[in-house]
């Protein structure tokens, strides 16, 4: 049987184009190039800034969603990231030989990072705690895989050399990066709980507006005669029948309602003169 040579499919054809993410890069490193060649204050510099800017947004967009769910809105991620991409762009020396991408990413997600140290805080604490949260949160997850527990606040104090209120006040500014909304729902409406976290802490208060009177019955019993007040407290509060009461006091059951009986009048007559 003849067997006859067959041509690879893609002899006479374009080369495979190359990833979209190295025409990029190398467009920008040429673009780079062409800009460090240039007055930085011309407009040929503003439209190489530009264009390049317009070439590498899809790697700045990138490593912003990398930030996603954090509290921020994602466009102001992006707008963040594009802070970052243009102080790359102004630092950037080709001369170094260290390509553009290397130098762009670091410069981009440090720029992220240092808007949620400074503008993301739920409460303003110091300076010197917020850029401390990083180092916690890695020994807590380092303590904890290595120990099968989270660490406690002495092995926290001594890792960072602080005092026992130095961590405390670094615990404290720590769990302030970020507060939950009192509009977050809350319940489920099939528990017939369905709400908002605020409606579990704004309660009325019961006890509130009897304060005033409970203070002046505890003011008006201190004024009782010694008997007369052991009786109330045994009656009205350790709520004991009368005949244990009048174990305690050593006298009858009888005197015992005769006691009680003056020592309610005397509690009446004080709240009637207080009014």
């Amino acid at each position: 049987m003849q067997h006859t040579q067959t041509t690879p499919r893609t002899q006479g054809r374009n080369p495979i184009p190359q990833p979209r993410r190295s025409v990029e890069r190398r467009e920008a490193e040429s673009l780079l190039a062409s800009l460090s060649e240039v007055n930085s204050d011309s407009s040929a510099a503003y439209e190489l800034r530009t264009r390049i800017e317009q070439v590498v947004r899809p790697i700045v967009a990138k490593e912003a969603a990398r930030f996603r769910n954090r509290g921020v809105d994602a466009e102001e991620l992006f707008q963040v990231a594009r802070l970052g991409l243009m102080k790359a762009i102004r630092g950037y020396d080709p001369a170094r030989g260290v390509r553009f991408v290397s130098y762009l990413l670091p410069v981009v997600s440090g720029e992220i990072k240092r808007h949620f140290r400074d503008h993301e805080w739920s409460v303003n604490v110091p300076r010197h705690w917020r850029e401390k949260r990083s180092e916690l949160n890695k020994f807590v997850m380092e303590f904890t895989q290595t120990h099968a527990r989270e660490p406690r606040r002495s092995e926290i104090a001594e890792h960072f050399g602080l005092s026992d209120a130095q961590t405390a006040e670094f615990l404290n500014a720590a769990s302030s990066y970020s507060a939950i909304s009192l509009e977050t729902p809350w319940g489920t409406a099939e528990e017939g709980t369905a709400g908002t976290l605020a409606g579990t802490i704004s309660q009325l208060d019961t006890d509130l507006e009897s304060v005033v009177d409970r203070q002046t019955l505890r003011a008006a019993i201190d004024r009782l005669p010694q008997r007369e007040r052991r009786a109330v407290a045994l009656s009205f509060f350790s709520e004991l029948p009368q005949t244990v009461i009048a174990e305690h006091l050593g006298c009858s059951q009888m005197q015992v309602s005769r006691i009680l009986s003056s020592a309610v009048s005397r509690l009446r007559e004080e709240f009637f003169v207080q009014e």
